[in-house]
């Protein structure tokens, strides 16, 4: 097998009860890093601190991760105004949340016959909460639903983002300052 060092050397081929002779002096494991290479690839290493530096890489890269939200709202084709507006207002809320909102419009018996009612409902809602957010996908018949999602513009994510990196003792002074 071709022995990498400690320090990533190279050693050189070497037999495998040798490889082992030179771990045990040199108080370390070894590991196989390359099994499919002719020969194989096995290098002077602890075993246990490599996988603690994989674990933080790992946990390091998960914490820059933005997760993204998808909200639901559904709608009926004949929907009271008064209950569009109350809808509209949620949809508006999330939006300047930073998050994504899914809208679906449920079909009903004879309404399946008419999609354009539920197509004109979500072009009206996307024309309403163009200012915070835009259309990411257009609206799409989807057995007895249609959908649509409107993602928020850029700058609401930012907002967000900051929103959540705010430390905690300034949200507790913000708490303080409102009662």
């Amino acid at each position: 097998m071709r022995l990498v060092g400690p320090a990533g050397e190279q050693v050189g081929i070497v037999a495998i009860g040798e490889a082992l002779r030179l771990a045990q002096d040199s108080d370390l494991d070894l590991v196989e890093v390359a099994p499919m290479a002719r020969p194989p690839v096995c290098k002077l290493m602890d075993y246990g601190k490599f996988k603690y530096e994989t674990a933080q890489k790992a946990r390091e890269s998960r914490k820059n991760q933005v997760l993204t939200v998808i909200k639901e709202m559904k709608l009926r084709p004949k929907i009271d105004p008064h209950d569009y507006e109350t809808k509209k207002g949620h949809v508006v809320r999330f939006l300047k949340a930073g998050d994504k909102v899914k809208i679906t419009i449920m079909f009903r018996g004879r309404e399946q016959s008419r999609p354009e009612l539920g197509f004109r409902l979500l072009q009206r809602l996307g024309e309403d909460v163009s200012d915070l957010g835009f259309v990411e996908s257009s609206p799409k018949q989807d057995g007895r639903n249609m959908i649509m999602v409107l993602a928020p513009h850029k700058n609401a994510a930012d907002l967000k983002r900051a929103a959540g990196s705010k430390p905690a003792d300034a949200a507790d002074a913000d708490a303080t300052a409102e009662s």
